[in-house]
């Protein structure tokens, strides 16, 4: 997905949540500072691939989600998702994060050379100016929600979850399976649910593009909406 596309379905973002497209704009500055280009041939392995993407809920340690990430060709986690996965010796092929939850797992994996997509946003300005120096560089894909610039990119997604499905779809993901993934969580925050809802919405306007249905989706696509792209 390139920013043209990407760019209506952010601004519905930034109007339904009153985020500041300006703040955005200034991590994404400041991550530039920071940034190298990222070779995109570390991704490879997600062309044509099986991708497990993998959320952080609880469900995700279950018998079941462990077997379906460990079957898959790839895994690209979300976050903490990460910690857990590998505690149940999984690999994880791929993390994306925006630095709040656990940091030090980024640096450690980019460290073994392992890919982490790090995003920055308009209120995680000091993470990016700490955590970014400590990646390795070649090892770090630094990603925007806002319009790309120098070595920051944009491959469309919100949340980490969503960001993750987003960017395997980009670089050719065969499949995606979703592991992981609580739309519901009664535990989570009201601010955390309505992102969780985004989510949900931005992963059925991907299976559109995909021509590909995701059961993480069944008994809420039919009340999904995309007011940016102009349905009737």
């Amino acid at each position: 997905m390139n920013f043209t596309e990407w760019e209506p379905a952010y601004e519905a973002v930034l109007a339904d949540f009153g985020y500041d497209r300006a703040a955005d704009e200034r991590a994404r500055d400041v991550a530039a500072e920071l940034a190298t280009p990222f070779d995109h041939g570390r991704l490879a392995f997600l062309e044509d691939a099986t991708v497990a993407v993998a959320g952080a809920a609880p469900s995700l340690t279950t018998r079941s989600d462990i077997a379906a990430a460990r079957a898959a060709d790839a895994v690209v986690a979300a976050s903490t998702a990460a910690d857990a996965l590998r505690e149940e010796g999984v690999t994880v092929d791929l993390m994306v994060t925006d630095l709040d939850k656990n940091p030090e797992t980024a640096r450690d994996l980019t460290a073994d050379g392992t890919p982490v997509a790090a995003h920055a946003h308009g209120d995680n300005v000091p993470a990016v100016r700490e955590w970014l120096p400590a990646f390795e560089a070649d090892a770090t894909l630094v990603t925007t929600q806002a319009e790309p610039r120098g070595a920051v990119e944009n491959f469309g997604g919100f949340t980490d979850g969503d960001r993750a499905a987003f960017l395997a779809d980009h670089f050719g993901a065969a499949e995606l399976r979703f592991v992981g993934w609580e739309f519901d969580d009664p535990r989570v925050a009201e601010a955390k649910a309505r992102k969780l809802d985004w989510a949900a919405r931005l992963l059925g306007w991907l299976e559109r593009r995909r021509g590909e249905r995701f059961p993480v989706l069944n008994g809420r696509r039919e009340d999904l909406s995309f007011p940016w792209l102009d349905e009737p």
